[in-house]
């Protein structure tokens, strides 16, 4: 089961991620969150660490499904962690734990199918800085 180009497709695809809670209002940890360079690890089949720009956090919620056209809910938010369930049609679903560590630290449990395949792993996100000017995050 091999994801390596898939995982590591962080042009297009995580430029073209969608907000995923667009439809509800975000946790309230998640405004102490800016958006911006992303470097998150744990993915599978990446040997390094990835980096993604985006507008707002809560689209990491979905990492497995970055660049797919998503619907999400919130299904419970306490204090610092929010559990989030996603549909996006024929390209599977997931359902992510989002723990916020620090403001620049995010720890994202997330399981579900993706293309046919289930998928479960624990990613580490931490902002690592502003989107270069060459990568301007999509704000959806």
């Amino acid at each position: 089961m091999s994801r390596g180009p898939h995982l590591l497709k962080i042009g297009a695809g995580a430029a073209a991620a969608v907000l995923l809670l667009a439809a509800a209002d975000p946790p309230a940890f998640l405004s102490q969150v800016q958006g911006g360079l992303w470097e998150v690890s744990g993915a599978p089949a990446a040997k390094a660490p990835v980096r993604l720009c985006v507008a707002a956090v809560a689209a990491l919620a979905r990492f497995e499904h970055r660049g797919r056209n998503c619907r999400g809910k919130i299904v419970k938010s306490s204090g610092s962690s929010t559990v989030i369930d996603y549909n996006c049609g024929f390209a599977g679903f997931g359902h992510s734990e989002v723990e916020m560590l620090t403001p620049r630290s995010l720890r994202i449990d997330t399981q579900g199918i993706s293309d046919g395949l289930p998928f479960a792993y624990v990613l580490q996100a931490r902002r690592v800085g502003e989107c270069p000017a060459s990568q301007p995050p999509q704000h959806h």
